[in-house]
């Protein structure tokens, strides 16, 4: 992930495919409920592109995104919310409007950022290739609810790779977010991924693994999916314990999805 040309374009790729699913709906389809309590469809884009925006301004003015942050910290339950409450009461046509222009301005911004470069961001600082990563899970994440809310199949494509390397990254921190020590050792995570391949992460031999379909393993750790909806096999309590609390996004503790019905 050391390449943001790479992410980027993949960035700008996985943005385009939601745009084609949300750039024809009527007035009265951007109102539509998602599988996101209390969001419709016109929250689902205004959150990115209210994150878009605070991504640019982390990267090209940190102290104004200091004080940004400062207001997340004061209340950490609700600005997520009340950030895409205030982009969805836009007309539809004004939102996805800004969307496009806010994704493309930080598709320019990041390009520009110095190698070895990091800037400031709700969680630990960002790269700018870790920047991109981060944007394209929400972007995949917030088109899953999107697509489910549409009855729309999406077909899953090589750009998971990055949100699969994103949620093995973010293992500790799933940990740590509800106040329980993160695993001593690393896991090794082998995951299927869509033409077949296998992406290994960890040490091989490690005593705790992670198996199964990458595309199963995206959809949990974004949180999309219920633990018990997945084919993923864990080998040691602890990996067990991780599926069930992982997340693969900074901020509060994300309470998941039920199960589906049987």
């Amino acid at each position: 992930m050391s390449d943001p040309a790479v992410v980027l374009d993949d960035l700008r790729e996985e943005s385009e495919e939601l745009d084609v699913l949300v750039s024809e709906l009527s007035v009265e389809q951007w109102g539509a409920p998602t599988p996101a309590p209390g969001w419709t469809l016109a929250h689902q884009i205004a959150h990115l592109a209210w994150t878009d925006r605070a991504a640019l301004l982390a990267a090209t003015d940190p102290e104004a995104f200091a004080v940004e942050a400062g207001k997340a910290l004061a209340a950490p339950d609700r600005f997520v919310d009340e950030g895409a409450e205030e982009g969805a009461k836009l007309p539809p046509a004004e939102l996805l409007a800004a969307w496009r222009a806010d994704r493309e301005r930080l598709q320019e911004a990041l390009r520009a950022v110095p190698p070895g470069a990091r800037f400031p961001w709700y969680g630990p600082p960002m790269s700018a290739p870790a920047m991109a990563t981060a944007r394209l899970m929400e972007t995949w994440a917030h088109g899953q609810d999107v697509a489910d809310a549409l009855g729309a199949v999406r077909v899953p494509t090589a750009r998971l790779r990055h949100v699969a390397w994103i949620g093995v990254r973010a293992r500790d921190y799933a940990f740590l977010v509800r106040g329980v020590p993160a695993p001593a050792e690393p896991f090794r995570v082998e995951l299927v991924g869509v033409d077949g391949e296998v992406w290994a992460y960890g040490p091989e031999g490690a005593a705790q693994t992670v198996t199964g379909p990458a595309l199963d393993f995206c959809l949990l750790v974004t949180q999309r999916v219920h633990r018990d909806d997945t084919a993923l096999v864990a080998h040691g309590p602890d990996a067990e314990r991780w599926l069930g609390i992982a997340q693969a996004f900074a901020g509060p503790a994300g309470t998941g999805r039920t199960p589906r019905e049987a």
